[in-house]
């Protein structure tokens, strides 16, 4: 039995979302149980240069939704930047998951072999094929990302452990 991009793919995303959702209802808890400011914990970032929580989630978002319709060749959703909150960072995750739910598998069965090009301002990222752009590019990133937000918190004090990142794997 082969493994299929869309196998490799979306649930593994909407793991990732669901374990981001739980880390930020922590840090939403900690805030209230510590009577701290939620903003101190949403612009908060692990050093100067770097994106704080609320772009960090976001950027995991964007790279699950872009990264599944540029799998599935279809068109991703646009989400304003504009979340200011734990629970607007959660519906925005919530949106995503919806949107891979709603892709269909078939969709996918090109991408194995299909070239996928990024275009940025300052560069153009190309990837011989789906299997490239997956693995070498949309896992990494949402995985980075998902990693820099729970570490903020869990530097910020936030109760957390390896669990919360990695969530129900093998636990069922």
């Amino acid at each position: 039995m082969s493994l299929s991009i869309y196998d490799a793919s979306i649930p593994w995303i909407l793991l990732a979302l669901d374990n981001l959702t739980g880390v930020l209802e922590k840090g939403s808890l900690h805030c209230e149980k510590e009577k701290i400011d939620p903003s101190a914990l949403l612009s908060a970032r692990l050093y100067p240069d770097m994106f704080a929580l609320t772009r960090q989630v976001q950027i995991v978002s964007d790279n699950a939704k872009g990264g599944a319709a540029r799998l599935a060749g279809v068109e991703a959703p646009k989400f304003e930047d504009t979340e200011a909150s734990f629970a607007e960072l959660k519906t925005r995750l919530e949106k995503t998951a919806t949107f891979l739910k709603g892709l269909d598998k078939g969709k996918f069965e090109a991408a194995d072999s299909r070239p996928i090009e990024l275009k940025f301002p300052s560069n153009t990222l190309r990837f011989p094929s789906g299997w490239n752009y997956l693995l070498a590019f949309v896992l990494p990133n949402i995985y980075f990302h998902s990693t820099t937000s729970y570490d903020i918190l869990r530097h910020n004090g936030v109760k957390l452990g390896k669990p919360d990142f990695l969530g129900a794997v093998g636990r069922g």
